[in-house]
């Protein structure tokens, strides 16, 4: 009798161990599903841009990327976007670049997360062998996974351009050229660790404050938790973005 009981209970077991493991999964994909599906998406300004590109830009889908080619590129751009911000509401930002001079190359993350796919940009630059020069560029985390990115494959590129972000990777001795930007009202940029990190960028690294612009300004997805209130419009910000990334072509 004592058998039996044992060998009944044993399959119970394993019945509820199974239950266990099941409902353990489908949490873990809920949450998922739901973390995935919580992001800022881009706003009509920069889909109408994503469609129609700009004067004077040509825009192209190509698989997870797309290219903003000016009629005349000077250098090339790869850009990573912000955590969990949709990577169209940078189309804007692109276009402006792309005026600017830069073939840009805005680019898709999984989950709308570059730390997801930090060495995206790798091998890029071969695919365009007309453009010489090559700028890796990147918002927030985008900016940080860009940076590491750069750390790994220096030969690739020139420079980097950093948007409210910074390089936890050792970029000191890469030979990079660095110009790092962020508006005086970000509230998301920690300073702190902007200061600690500091280091890891190259002694002639260029920084430079937009004044009244803020964390979110430089994409088109409306405000982000947490950050300060701007007091120049995004088209702005974008505008000032673009100027000062343009001195990367110039050497000033």
């Amino acid at each position: 009798m004592e058998n039996k009981e044992k060998s009944q209970k044993a399959p119970r077991k394993r019945r509820l161990a199974l239950w266990i493991i099941l409902a353990v999964f489908v949490l873990l994909a809920g949450s998922a599903g739901i973390y995935a599906g919580d992001y800022y998406r881009a706003e009509p300004e920069a889909l109408a841009v994503m469609e129609k590109g700009a004067p004077g830009v040509r825009v192209e889908q190509k698989g997870g990327r797309t290219v903003f080619t000016p009629e005349s590129p000077k250098a090339g751009l790869i850009f990573y976007p912000g955590g969990k911000v949709e990577y169209s509401a940078y189309a804007p930002l692109m276009a402006e670049l792309a005026q600017e001079g830069f073939l840009c190359v805005l680019l898709k993350m999984p989950l709308n997360l570059a730390v997801l796919d930090m060495d995206a940009a790798h091998g890029i630059p071969a695919e365009f062998p007309g453009v010489e020069r090559w700028i890796l560029a990147g918002h927030s985390l985008g900016g940080a996974m860009a940076a590491s990115c750069a750390a790994k494959h220096p030969e690739e590129f020139d420079g980097l351009l950093l948007l409210a972000a910074y390089s936890t990777a050792d970029l000191s001795d890469s030979g990079l050229r660095v110009l790092s930007l962020y508006g005086s009202e970000d509230g998301v940029l920690n300073r702190e660790k902007y200061e600690t990190y500091r280091g890891n960028l190259p002694a002639d690294v260029r920084e430079t404050v937009i004044e009244g612009g803020c964390h979110a300004g430089f994409g088109a997805y409306g405000p982000q938790k947490g950050d300060g209130a701007p007091r120049i419009t995004r088209a702005e910000q974008i505008a000032r973005t673009a100027a000062e990334a343009a001195l990367l072509l110039t050497g000033r």
